[in-house]
């Protein structure tokens, strides 16, 4: 079993904020032999979807994670339910896809956010719930230059009239900063992604799906149509299966996954409650999630409770000096940025790892020549809203059901291979370095 990374980035998850927020659940590692009708790779928010939506059809599924619930993404990530899933930009999908199924793309994004809403909504699960929309805020004045040029495609494409604040607006609207305007976008919201993942494996199980812990698959055969998955204390051995291990795949399982992922570092941090005349002070009080028009771009809160959470985009190693450096350029960053809370601590920071494939888009649908297998991963650092979707939208592929959400052909369409095999993260570093310049 191989995976690319260093071995920090694979390690015990320590300093996150959210494993603070909620006690885990208690599942069993697996033991001896088992048959199920469904066996799902990974425990996070596409598997669980996954499992939710096959066991409340009736299906038999059996869950394993390879770690504690919540140690990967779906546990460690910002909290952002929002539109996104793919970095490719318009000109690129409509290039490669046509028009129709780029917009048909744009229903998906939207149509995920909603699977999350209604799915909260549905199982009354409480998860420190805020934001009405995200706000996207330009660090450079020829971003805000063009936020007003967006408005039409943003309604054709999401139905939501979005709000265009500039500069000097900034302030009165509790989001000050060193910004030139801001476009928010009327659809989304802030939760406690551990709750929210909590949340639906209880739903899962309560629906009869089986979820174990600590369980890694060691390998997969096959014997005529029926798989059999090795794990260090059993085995299960099912009809289909679903790989939903995202940015902590391993190259051979099954091989065809060989570099068809580019796992990238996160890192985040959250403060300290601020006071009231903290937040004053930086005239920061808006409960808007926010990100910025960097490329290696910075996504920020403020909480319910009222800590900060603080995040940016760009590590390629999880050596413990890259992960030194990476922190101190997180807190240099948030100083810069908020600077009437330089003096405030940071109590929690930890980094997890994004996933993006080579053509910028998610990838959900059956593994190509290994009948019944199914994948869903690759959700470039919007796994909440994108990761959910793609597993009520396997949940469907394996009952051989038609989606009736859309399922356009950015989803549907095999990723292509990074060049380099397992040398690939190399690739990354020219273009980090033109990232950066861009930036400026």
């Amino acid at each position: 079993m191989t995976r690319i990374h260093h071995a920090g980035a694979y390690a015990p998850l320590t300093g996150c904020y959210w494993q603070d927020s909620v006690a885990a659940p208690d599942w069993p590692v697996l033991e001896g032999c088992h048959r199920t009708e469904v066996a799902i790779i990974g425990g996070g928010f596409t598997g669980l979807s996954a499992a939710y939506h096959l066991a409340r059809d009736g299906v038999g599924v059996t869950v394993l994670e390879a770690e504690a619930p919540g140690w990967g993404a779906s546990g460690r990530n910002g909290g952002f339910c929002c539109l996104g899933g793919a970095k490719a930009s318009d000109r690129a999908l409509r290039a490669r896809f046509g028009e129709d199924e780029r917009r048909a793309y744009r229903r998906a994004e939207r149509a995920a956010v909603d699977l999350v809403d209604g799915l909260l909504q549905h199982l009354d699960l409480e998860v420190d719930r805020h934001s009405e929309g995200e706000t996207l805020l330009a660090h450079r004045r020829r971003d805000a230059d063009g936020f007003t040029d967006e408005i039409a495609a943003i309604e054709a494409d999401y139905g939501v009239t979005p709000q265009v604040l500039r500069k000097e607006e900034l302030a009165q609207h509790g989001l000050n900063g060193p910004f030139h305007g801001a476009l928010t976008v009327p659809v989304g919201f802030g939760l406690n992604p551990r709750k929210y993942l909590f949340g639906l494996a209880e739903a899962a199980q309560a629906a009869g799906a089986h979820l174990h812990a600590h369980s890694a698959v060691t390998g997969m055969t096959r014997t005529g149509r029926r798989k059999q998955l090795r794990t260090a204390n059993g085995t299960v051995t099912a009809d289909t299966v679903i790989i939903a291990t995202n940015g902590y795949s391993h190259e051979d399982l099954p091989p065809w996954m060989a570099a068809r992922t580019m796992p990238m570092q996160s890192s985040a941090m959250v403060t300290r409650p601020l006071s009231r005349d903290e937040m004053a002070a930086q005239g920061w009080i808006s409960a808007q999630m926010a990100y910025d028009t960097r490329n290696l771009l910075h996504y920020f809160r403020l909480m319910p409770n009222g800590r900060f959470l603080f995040g940016m985009r760009g590590g390629l190693r999880a050596t413990p000096g890259a992960e030194a450096r990476a922190r101190a350029a997180l807190r240099r960053d948030f100083d810069a940025m908020f600077p009437a809370w330089a003096h405030v601590e940071a109590t929690h920071t930890w980094s997890g790892l994004v996933c993006l494939t080579r053509d910028l888009t998610p990838y959900i649908g059956p593994v190509p020549d290994l009948p019944g297998v199914f994948a869903g991963f690759a959700y470039h650092g919007n796994g909440v809203a994108m990761g959910s979707y793609a597993g009520a939208l396997l949940a469907d592929l394996v009952q051989e059901k038609t989606p009736d959400t859309p399922y356009p052909a950015p989803l549907r369409t095999p990723p292509a291979r990074f060049p380099l095999g397992r040398l690939r993260l190399w690739l990354m570093q020219p273009a980090f370095w033109a990232f950066a310049l861009r930036d400026l």
